[in-house]
């Protein structure tokens, strides 16, 4: 039978990891393939990673890995994907909101020729409309903005075959937005629908402050327009000040000095200081980010590895 590994990256998800293992299990045992699971464990500070060694002593098909220090869902999932050895892969996240019963159609996808299989979300119950429509934004944003297509309303769920995860393990640069990796890859791909639902248990990792690093990484992963639009509103400020400077000079010549204007001047002035500001701060991103490169640190360090039998 063709082997299956499922990539669950985890991080103090205590109250639902028994839950999620329950169902997975339920799922995978009317399957007819040999599957594996796999935690990664990201740091987690509270008994996540106790629950998973007892699963693990319970059920040799459980494995993990555990991090030595939190260093993000990306990293945490590339961690799994470094580490997988089946003939394709499932990641999935643990909250229970991606529907495990959506595997076993994933599979069979995969059996029938593609080498990616995604899940879009129909619905998001149980999100707040702000969170659902800075969402919608940020997909279709960056769709914008980059040449590669990132599927809208997808996140990382996904059936990946050897060939795709095997393609994805080359790319090992630092600032990681997997959803844009998975689509970089290529191969073919298949979308699948589901209405997603609410956490079956714990909070969200996410604040809107790791949801905005979140996006800036994955805007200047894919897209270098940012400092293309600092350049047009450079020009554009540039040829209305030379404009403007004409239509002075022109006055001081006719009607001759004029003393009047100190408002207007301090507008112009503040107002060309803050474009180059900004300006400077979209290439100070981008500078980071290769500085960062450069470095060629490990995306990640293992303190413990469990394989599954």
């Amino acid at each position: 039978m063709p082997r299956i590994d499922i990539i669950v990256p985890v991080f103090n998800e205590q109250e639902v990891l028994v839950l999620f293992y329950q169902r997975l299990k339920q799922v995978m045992e009317d399957s007819e393939v040999d599957w594996s699971l796999l935690f990664v464990n990201d740091g987690s500070t509270d008994q996540t990673q106790e629950s998973i060694e007892n699963l693990h002593t319970a059920d040799g098909r459980v494995g993990y890995i555990s991090l030595s220090r939190n260093f993000g869902k990306e990293y945490a999932l590339t961690a799994g994907i470094d580490h997988a050895k089946g003939d394709a892969l499932v990641v999935i996240d643990v909250d229970l909101q991606d529907p495990p019963e959506l595997i076993p159609d994933m599979i069979a996808h995969w059996q029938s020729g593609y080498d990616v299989v995604y899940a879009t979300r129909k619905e998001r119950h149980g999100e707040s409309f702000a969170k659902k429509a800075t969402a919608s934004l940020f997909y279709r944003l960056i769709n914008m903005m980059s040449r590669i297509e990132i599927p809208k309303d997808t996140g990382d769920y996904r059936l990946l075959s050897k060939k795709a995860y095997t393609a994805v393990r080359e790319l090992r640069e630092s600032n990681r937005f997997m959803k844009g990796l998975f689509a970089w890859v290529g191969y073919s791909q298949k979308q699948i629908l589901f209405d997603r639902e609410p956490r079956a248990a714990g909070n969200s990792k996410w604040n809107f402050s790791t949801l905005w690093r979140f996006a800036l990484d994955g805007i200047t992963s894919f897209s270098y327009l940012p400092l293309r639009f600092a350049t047009w509103i450079g020009s554009i400020v540039a040829v209305f000040a030379f404009i403007y400077g004409l239509v002075i000079i022109a006055k001081t010549l006719i009607f001759g000095s004029d003393v009047p204007g100190y408002p207007s001047l301090m507008v112009v002035v503040l107002f060309i200081g803050g474009v180059q500001l900004t300006a400077l701060g979209i290439i100070g991103e981008y500078l980071g980010r290769m500085f960062q490169e450069n470095k060629r640190r490990p995306l990640y360090l293992v303190d413990e590895y469990q394989p599954p039998e």
